[in-house]
């Protein structure tokens, strides 16, 4: 019996480092899942649109971001049986391109700094265009980078006032464009545009919370995927040569469900960085030109919420508002001698009211509560022209317009009802789309940069369903 004792307690005793390695093993197994945990969180979604539109479009990612209705092209007969508009053509589509992934890290504090982090990507429209149709409509989704930053807070700053405290916080990296960072409550993915500014943007940006209720914003950004146009068209070069950041500074007042922002976006770019002008001897010759224009872009927003009940509104004075996804551009308005040029932004007014009321239905004692919403949608976009005369060619034609998309369009509008029913993590939602341009026929007046003879409307009229799985 004593022999028995004495093996077991010899066992034990060798048997004790390897059960002490184990238990070991297993607390730090648990402390690195407890820190994962902590600090990182992974979130997302699955989403597909099923898209129905009453005639061709302007759009992209797959023709999903739908910007306005094609205007009419009518065919060249003078057989008034075969006569029609070419672009009054339906089509529907079903793509899953917008499903996404992000991580955010939060947590992290050395001293008075707090860190965080954010990366998020979704797939995008890697679809070639094949054949001599007007759609691109095969190929693959590529997987694309959304928002990448780090932030930097401090909290419990003092202010001068002695009595309350501020926070600062400064993000580093690619996130929303300051005055687009609020958008509207539809489903379509185009959030709105182009009659809201819709733009991520590497930047760096401050956002110091003075008290209890105003925030101060200022931000430089650099552009890199919503680019100006320009000569060459849509392009970050543009703002590569002017080795000059975007800048903003806006400000914002908050006390319980109100929330007003103010701000203004200046950029400014430089369109060439050659020219051409004549030697001596009256040959042209190449030479390096300083083009620049600059602009200014002052903007409202407005939003207040209580209980199931929310109203946002957003209205923007643009000039040469393309880079932020909205409609504008500028024109060449002066050539000087030493072969560069002189430019006079287009002027947009832009404006838009999302209503949201909608709550809990059914029974909410299961684990997937239900929540159906009505959403409205409208907004308002009015060409205002160019701000100064445009130059022209000793036979009339504009020596430069640069407008990324249709130049002839004076306004337009859109109405958009829209159904969003939510059980638990997954959504269903079903939206119409109603949007209508007034065009003329395309012919620029130099004085002004509008386009105003041969009037007419042309709408669409979309039709989409949405699903869409949170995790």
């Amino acid at each position: 019996m004593k022999r028995i004792i004495a093996i077991s307690m010899l066992f034990s005793l060798l048997g004790a480092p390897v059960f002490a390695q184990d238990a070991a093993k297993q607390e730090k197994k648990e402390a690195v899942k407890s820190h994962l945990k902590q600090h990182f969180k992974p979130y997302g979604f699955i989403r597909n649109y099923f898209t129905y539109d009453s005639r061709e479009c302007i759009a992209g990612t797959g023709d999903l971001y739908f910007y306005m209705p094609k205007d009419e092209n009518w065919n060249k007969t003078t057989d008034p049986a075969l006569r029609e508009d070419l672009n009054d053509v339906s089509s529907f589509r079903f793509l899953s391109l917008t499903t996404r992934v992000g991580l955010n890290i939060v947590g992290y504090k050395w001293r008075s700094t707090e860190f965080s982090g954010k990366i998020e990507a979704d797939f995008f429209a890697g679809i070639s265009k094949v054949g001599t149709g007007a759609h691109a409509v095969s190929g693959t989704a590529q997987f694309r980078l959304r928002q990448a930053y780090v932030a930097l807070g401090w909290d419990s700053l003092p202010m001068l006032n002695g009595k309350e405290m501020a926070r600062v916080d400064l993000t580093i990296g690619q996130t929303w464009h300051p005055m687009a960072a609020d958008l509207c409550d539809v489903i379509a993915l185009n959030s709105g545009a182009p009659f809201g500014p819709f733009n991520r943007s590497p930047q760096v940006r401050m956002d110091a919370r003075l008290g209890k209720f105003v925030t101060l914003t200022a931000a430089g950004l650099w552009q890199m995927q919503y680019n100006s146009t320009g000569p060459d068209g849509q392009s970050a070069e543009y703002m590569l040569y002017s080795k000059t950041p975007e800048a903003y500074l806006g400000l914002s007042v908050h006390n319980k469900g109100f929330l007003m922002r103010a701000g203004a976006d200046v950029l400014s770019i430089s369109p060439r960085h050659l020219g051409e002008t004549n030697d001596n001897t009256g040959n042209p010759v190449t030479v390096t030109v300083k083009d620049r224009i600059t602009t200014a872009s002052p903007f409202l927003y407005l939003q207040y919420k209580k209980g199931e009940f929310s109203i946002k509104a957003k209205t923007i004075f643009a000039e040469a508002g393309e880079h932020m996804n909205m409609n504008g551009g500028y024109g060449v308005k002066k050539v000087n001698a030493d072969g560069s040029y002189e430019y006079t932004p287009t002027r947009t007014s832009s404006s838009w009211i999302s209503l949201v009321y909608g709550g809990k239905v059914g029974a909410q004692e299961d684990k997937h509560p239900q929540k159906l919403q009505g959403i409205l949608f409208a907004g308002y976009v009015e060409n205002l022209g160019t701000k100064e005369a445009l130059a022209t060619n000793t036979d009339g034609s504009l020596v430069g317009f640069y407008y990324p998309r249709v130049k002839n369009m004076n306004r337009m509008w859109r109405l958009t009802p829209t159904l969003l029913y939510t059980v638990g993590k997954f959504q269903v939602g079903l939206e119409y789309d109603i949007t209508s341009v007034h065009y003329s026929d395309g012919k620029l007046d130099p004085a002004n940069g509008l386009s105003q003879n041969g009037l007419h409307w042309v709408t669409n009229h979309r039709v989409q369903l949405m699903t869409k799985y949170n995790f």
